[in-house]
């Protein structure tokens, strides 16, 4: 797969209060893959500009890239990582250093240099960082510990919303990788979701709303980005399950088929259904997709549309409960839980399986 990257960083002062942002494109088609951005506390203009590069290249890498077309409007980073200029500062060498180590790991990197005025997403993202580093540093200040959890600091807050209605789903069939679109129905449930979200008065057009790749996910969230005048951005990492062989199946067709694998598989996460994946193997994914949404989405709140399994793995993470979870908590079309990570490694999970909207 070939993806785009476009990266940018600033700081207000040179050095100053700095961030990067990194936008992930596909490359055939534009889409946006996958958004990164950070402040990064007081750095220089530079060290900014290579952090969003570097940021860039992680992203393009977690989601399976074999090429990567980098488009940057630092025309220091494009030369020095063309081997064109040389490293002279010795803060750069060893982000340099990083962005090398990661673009071995491609097939082939290219570099690009192009107008600022071309490069606006990045730099939005990157002054959206900035904004909100601004900002945390006063709201963590006058933020005290939870009553209850003992919690510190501003919650990244997931808005984690399920997609509506398929015509595998009214036939209660597997449906993981299979791409099928959202039924009338369906629609008609995102539309009711979307209006529940824009009536919530923390989000607005600067919401995240992020989703996995997949048709009846995207319609979801596009449903809920209109309603909110923001953005689509996909995520890999909130796939549904790869169910394998039974996908398309109903759960009895699968037992049927495959009885002695079909029920070690309900017994034990670690098994994989055939020629597909584990329920450990989806919570590691959805763990890891956590992490970066945290980490580039720090202290805000975010709309994340998926499927049953990583909406169920990322209640699990807030509960820090085990896998039995999986099976002991029902999650209807459309429905609306809350879960809040903070910084300081706690979590709270607000809402479970809501479908209040859809009455």
């Amino acid at each position: 797969m070939k993806v785009v990257v476009e990266a940018d960083g600033g700081s207000r002062g040179n050095p100053g209060p700095a961030g990067y942002g990194a936008v992930v494109r596909d490359a055939a088609t534009g889409e946006v893959l996958a958004e990164r951005r950070e402040g990064l506390g007081v750095a220089t203009n530079n060290v900014a500009e290579y952090s969003g590069l570097i940021a860039g290249l992680r992203a393009a890498a977690g989601l399976g890239a074999t090429e990567v077309a980098v488009r940057m409007d630092s025309k220091l980073v494009v030369e020095q990582m063309s081997g064109r200029w040389k490293i002279k500062h010795e803060a750069l060498r060893p982000l340099a250093g990083q962005a090398r180590e990661l673009a071995a790991g491609f097939a082939g990197v290219t570099y690009e240099w192009i107008p600022r005025a071309q490069n606006a997403h990045a730099d939005r993202l990157a002054n959206e960082a900035m904004d909100t580093q601004a900002g945390r540093s006063t709201a963590t200040e006058r933020t005290t510990p939870q009553k209850w959890t003992g919690a510190q600091g501003t919650p990244t807050r997931m808005m984690l919303l399920r997609h509506g209605q398929t015509a595998m789903s009214v036939d209660r069939r597997y449906s993981g990788r299979g791409d099928v679109p959202l039924t009338e129905q369906g629609l008609q449930q995102a539309a009711a979701a979307a209006k529940r979200l824009a009536a919530m008065p923390d989000l607005g057009a600067d919401t995240a709303v992020v989703a996995s790749p997949l048709t009846r996910t995207r319609q979801t969230a596009q449903a809920v980005a209109d309603a909110l005048g923001a953005r689509v951005a996909t995520d890999p990492g909130l796939l549904e399950t790869d169910f394998g062989e039974w996908e398309g199946l109903t759960f009895a067709e699968a037992a049927e088929r495959d009885p002695e694998l079909h029920g070690r598989w309900l017994r034990d996460p670690s098994v994989p259904a055939p020629g597909g994946e584990s329920f450990d193997e989806v919570h590691r994914r959805v763990r890891r997709a956590r992490d970066e949404l945290v980490e580039t989405h720090s202290g805000r709140t975010i709309v994340v549309v998926s499927h049953v399994t990583p909406i169920k793995s990322l209640l699990r993470l807030g509960l820090d409960a085990g896998p039995s979870l999986l099976f002991r908590l029902h999650l209807d079309l459309a429905s609306l839980s809350i879960v809040e990570f903070y910084p300081d490694g706690n979590a709270s999970v607000r809402l479970v399986n809501d479908i209040s909207h859809l009455g």
